[in-house]
């Protein structure tokens, strides 16, 4: 029997990462997980030591250092889908339980014990995610990804502009390229492209997910493609010199985007993700407040124009006012934060940050020249906008600059205590009264 469709359960399907080795190895990594969190939550456990466990020793050219990242990617997918051996073993069996001459309504009246059970094993073995990783690396910026999670590089030129490049690919059913790669399988493309979904996901590529792969053929719609139509292979890019024009990167789960894409109608969202990033450099004063205040103004944004009805630029409006899991991951180059302040070097937070009260605010525009770039002389860029949906963001920040400007300490200066021991001597003086103190013990 084919995959039985789902609702998508409300939960936090995100996932992310970030780690730091020696002086000069720093890795990111964001995971946008569906039906479920076990393949983001796999791949998270498992990138990072398919990378940063000893792989890149000895490497040094550009082409050494990818192939470590597509390896990485590889296992990865090959570790989870052997994961799931057991579920697919019991899903075969339940198969051949259920004759093949009955409708599903039929199946479920005569078996619905079993059906129930196949339909578990089909939403089990329909998780996968998408992956964005970046690898700073011998001075070099490194991007890899499947899926249509987004990393942004924000840059100026030798003008003193400030630009953001798309340094990864979001592989869904507007990219053409993919639609050549499905149509070289001998996959329809123009009745594809006509939907939203291929197979059960709206991504062409991922991590996880057996049954648009191995069990694509049950997919009336794949079931022509001579092989696997949904693959893993990561594009990547790099590597980037991370010079003084390099200013800060942005890792973002596709919630953050199409949030405010759709509720503006904008065909510049990248820009304007960058320039809403630029103005909470100078307002906050840690990096967490800076990818909090991003993902707090979206979410207002997109609330505000679902509760009042209105249409945005194209004519669109909001159907739902749900949007999908935001993740924004921030690391921070060179950028000035005029208001920094001493803080962790790997801070994080996360938070619901649904609002259902607040008005619109109003966001002044910064003075900063920004424009957008859909490629560069060492990367490749292609940008597309799929839609989904749930209900509870996340925000991620991270940086390896930790500034030094305010309250610098006296090296012979004394730190106040923080260490209560005032229980400890009442239990040591009321064990001296009762006489069971220990000996050896005397104050």
């Amino acid at each position: 029997m084919p995959p039985c469709p789902r609702f998508r359960h409300l939960l936090v399907l995100d996932r992310s990462f970030h780690c730091r080795v020696g002086e000069s190895t720093c890795l990111y990594g964001v995971f946008d997980g569906h039906e479920g969190v076990q393949a983001a939550t796999f791949a998270l456990e498992r990138m990072a030591a398919e990378i940063l466990l000893g792989q890149l020793t000895g490497k040094s050219t550009d082409e050494e250092i990818k192939e470590v990242l597509r390896q990485a990617f590889i296992t990865v997918e090959r570790g989870y889908l052997e994961s799931v051996d057991d579920c697919l073993a019991q899903r075969t069996s339940l198969q051949y339980e259920i004759p093949d001459n009955l409708t599903p309504y039929e199946a479920y009246q005569k078996f619905p014990h079993l059906v129930d059970k196949l339909n578990s094993l089909n939403l089990e073995l329909s998780s996968g995610t998408t992956a964005v990783v970046a690898l700073v690396y011998g001075g070099r910026l490194y991007v890899a990804n499947v899926g249509d999670s987004r990393a942004l590089l924000c840059r100026t030129d030798a003008n003193g502009v400030l630009r953001v490049v798309q340094l990864s690919v979001d592989h869904d059913l507007h990219n053409e390229d993919e639609l050549l790669r499905l149509s070289l399988l001998g996959l329809d493309v123009r009745k594809v492209a006509q939907g939203s979904h291929l197979g059960n996901q709206e991504n062409t590529r991922c991590l996880g997910n057996y049954l648009v792969k191995g069990g694509y053929k049950e997919f009336e719609e794949l079931a022509d493609a001579s092989t696997e139509p949904v693959i893993a292979e990561p594009e990547i890019h790099g590597g980037i010199i991370l010079d003084d024009s390099c200013r800060f990167l942005l890792l973002m789960s596709d919630g953050l985007y199409e949030s405010l894409q759709e509720a503006t109608g904008t065909d510049q969202v990248n820009k304007e993700i960058a320039q809403m990033t630029v103005e909470q450099f100078r307002e906050q004063s840690t990096l967490t407040g800076v990818a909090q205040a991003v993902v707090d103004k979206i979410v207002r944004i997109h609330h505000d124009v679902y509760m009042s009805g209105s249409t945005t630029a194209n004519g669109q409006s909001i159907i739902t006012g749900k949007r999908d899991d935001i993740t924004l991951l921030v690391r921070n180059f060179n950028f000035p934060m005029p208001n920094a302040l001493n803080s962790p070097t790997n801070a994080v937070v996360r938070f619901n940050p649904v609002v259902t009260t607040l008005n619109t605010p109003q966001w002044e525009a910064s003075d900063d020249n920004l424009t957008s770039e859909n490629s560069m002389t060492d990367t490749n860029t292609t940008t597309t906008n799929t839609t989904d949906q749930n209900d509870t963001s996340t925000t991620e920040s991270s940086s390896d600059i930790i500034p030094n400007r305010l309250n610098p300490m006296d090296p012979n200066q004394r730190v106040n205590s923080y260490v209560d021991f005032s229980e400890y001597y009442r239990n040591v003086e009321k064990m001296r009264q009762e006489g069971t103190l220990p000996p050896g013990i005397d104050f």
